[in-house]
Protein backbone atom coordinates (compact mmCIF):
# COMPACT_ATOMS: atom_id res chain seq x y z
CA UNK A 1 0.00 0.00 0.00
CA UNK A 2 1.38 3.66 -0.64
CA UNK A 3 1.23 6.29 1.81
CA UNK A 4 -1.33 7.79 -0.38
CA UNK A 5 -3.58 4.80 0.22
CA UNK A 6 -2.50 4.85 3.68
CA UNK A 7 -3.27 8.37 3.95
CA UNK A 8 -5.31 9.73 1.29
CA UNK A 9 -6.67 13.11 2.44
CA UNK A 10 -3.53 15.10 1.13
CA UNK A 11 -4.11 13.31 -2.73
CA UNK A 12 -8.01 14.44 -2.45
CA UNK A 13 -7.33 17.60 -1.05
CA UNK A 14 -4.03 18.36 -3.39
CA UNK A 15 -5.45 16.63 -6.60
CA UNK A 16 -9.14 19.17 -6.86
CA UNK A 17 -8.53 22.49 -8.20
CA UNK A 18 -11.83 23.40 -7.78
CA UNK A 19 -11.95 22.76 -4.09
CA UNK A 20 -8.76 25.21 -3.84
CA UNK A 21 -10.28 27.73 -5.68
CA UNK A 22 -13.11 28.28 -3.50
CA UNK A 23 -11.49 27.08 -0.45
CA UNK A 24 -12.79 23.44 0.26
CA UNK A 25 -10.65 21.28 2.25
CA UNK A 26 -11.03 16.92 3.27
CA UNK A 27 -10.98 17.11 6.99
CA UNK A 28 -12.11 12.92 6.89
CA UNK A 29 -12.52 10.43 4.12
CA UNK A 30 -12.73 7.32 3.36
CA UNK A 31 -15.13 3.87 3.87
CA UNK A 32 -18.29 5.16 1.79
CA UNK A 33 -17.87 8.73 4.06
CA UNK A 34 -16.53 12.18 4.10
CA UNK A 35 -16.41 15.65 5.79
CA UNK A 36 -14.99 18.63 3.78
CA UNK A 37 -14.85 22.27 5.15
CA UNK A 38 -14.53 25.62 4.35
CA UNK A 39 -14.51 29.16 5.58
CA UNK A 40 -17.00 31.42 3.49
CA UNK A 41 -15.35 34.70 2.04
CA UNK A 42 -16.26 37.62 0.85
CA UNK A 43 -15.39 36.36 -2.94
CA UNK A 44 -18.23 33.45 -2.35
CA UNK A 45 -20.74 35.94 -1.85
CA UNK A 46 -23.45 36.96 -4.25
CA UNK A 47 -24.94 40.56 -4.93
CA UNK A 48 -27.21 40.53 -1.96
CA UNK A 49 -24.11 39.84 0.78
CA UNK A 50 -25.11 36.13 1.47
CA UNK A 51 -23.38 32.85 -0.08
CA UNK A 52 -23.72 31.94 -3.65
CA UNK A 53 -25.84 28.69 -3.37
CA UNK A 54 -23.58 26.93 -6.07
CA UNK A 55 -20.85 27.00 -3.18
CA UNK A 56 -22.96 25.15 -1.14
CA UNK A 57 -24.14 22.54 -4.21
CA UNK A 58 -20.42 22.64 -4.91
CA UNK A 59 -19.77 21.28 -0.93
CA UNK A 60 -22.17 18.89 -1.49
CA UNK A 61 -21.22 17.65 -4.96
CA UNK A 62 -17.64 17.52 -3.70
CA UNK A 63 -18.60 15.39 -0.61
CA UNK A 64 -20.65 13.08 -2.31
CA UNK A 65 -18.01 12.49 -4.90
CA UNK A 66 -15.29 11.98 -2.03
CA UNK A 67 -17.50 9.70 -0.19
CA UNK A 68 -17.59 7.75 -3.62
CA UNK A 69 -14.10 7.92 -4.54
CA UNK A 70 -13.64 6.11 -1.02
CA UNK A 71 -15.00 2.90 -2.03
CA UNK A 72 -14.05 2.60 -6.03
CA UNK A 73 -11.58 0.19 -7.22
CA UNK A 74 -7.81 1.14 -8.90
CA UNK A 75 -8.61 2.35 -12.22
CA UNK A 76 -12.56 3.52 -11.58
CA UNK A 77 -13.91 6.80 -11.70
CA UNK A 78 -17.09 8.67 -10.86
CA UNK A 79 -19.04 11.84 -12.08
CA UNK A 80 -22.43 13.09 -11.11
CA UNK A 81 -25.70 12.73 -12.73
CA UNK A 82 -27.84 14.62 -10.60
CA UNK A 83 -28.00 16.34 -7.73
CA UNK A 84 -31.47 17.84 -5.39
CA UNK A 85 -30.88 20.01 -3.17
CA UNK A 86 -32.59 21.86 -0.64
CA UNK A 87 -31.27 25.44 1.06
CA UNK A 88 -32.75 25.96 4.64
CA UNK A 89 -31.18 29.05 5.41
CA UNK A 90 -29.12 31.74 4.28
CA UNK A 91 -25.48 32.12 5.42
CA UNK A 92 -23.13 35.19 5.63
CA UNK A 93 -20.26 34.36 6.91
CA UNK A 94 -18.60 31.96 8.84
CA UNK A 95 -16.97 27.79 8.90
CA UNK A 96 -19.27 25.27 7.18
CA UNK A 97 -18.93 21.72 7.18
CA UNK A 98 -20.73 18.99 4.74
CA UNK A 99 -21.00 15.15 5.73
CA UNK A 100 -21.42 13.00 3.17
CA UNK A 101 -22.24 9.33 2.79
CA UNK A 102 -22.81 6.93 -0.34
CA UNK A 103 -26.13 4.82 0.75
CA UNK A 104 -26.67 2.98 -1.93
CA UNK A 105 -23.93 1.37 -4.73
CA UNK A 106 -24.35 -0.67 -7.73
CA UNK A 107 -21.89 -1.32 -10.79
CA UNK A 108 -22.61 1.37 -13.13
CA UNK A 109 -24.81 4.22 -10.35
CA UNK A 110 -24.51 5.03 -6.65
CA UNK A 111 -26.47 6.87 -4.46
CA UNK A 112 -25.54 9.13 -1.73
CA UNK A 113 -26.09 12.08 0.83
CA UNK A 114 -25.16 14.84 2.19
CA UNK A 115 -25.97 17.25 4.44
CA UNK A 116 -24.22 20.67 5.33
CA UNK A 117 -23.81 22.34 8.26
CA UNK A 118 -22.89 25.90 9.81
CA UNK A 119 -21.75 24.66 13.62
CA UNK A 120 -24.27 22.13 14.35
CA UNK A 121 -27.36 24.10 12.10
CA UNK A 122 -28.43 22.10 8.98
CA UNK A 123 -28.51 25.09 6.49
CA UNK A 124 -29.08 22.48 3.12
CA UNK A 125 -29.45 18.89 2.27
CA UNK A 126 -28.94 17.00 -0.58
CA UNK A 127 -28.76 13.95 -2.58
CA UNK A 128 -27.17 12.68 -5.64
CA UNK A 129 -26.63 9.69 -8.13
CA UNK A 130 -23.67 9.45 -9.60
CA UNK A 131 -22.20 7.14 -12.28
CA UNK A 132 -19.26 4.79 -11.85
CA UNK A 133 -17.04 4.12 -15.10
CA UNK A 134 -13.66 2.82 -16.04
CA UNK A 135 -10.82 5.46 -16.26
CA UNK A 136 -10.21 5.62 -20.17
CA UNK A 137 -7.56 8.12 -20.65
CA UNK A 138 -5.64 10.87 -18.65
CA UNK A 139 -6.46 14.18 -19.17
CA UNK A 140 -3.67 16.54 -19.38
CA UNK A 141 -4.15 20.47 -18.58
CA UNK A 142 -1.17 22.93 -18.87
Amino acid sequence: MSDSDQNPRPLINDGHPFGHLIGLEFSAWGEGQSSCHLEVKPALLNPNGVLHGAVIYAMADTGMGGALVSTLEAGQVCSTVEIKISYFRAILAGRLRCDARVIQKGKRLAFLEAAIYQDDALIAQATGTFAIGQIKAKVVHE
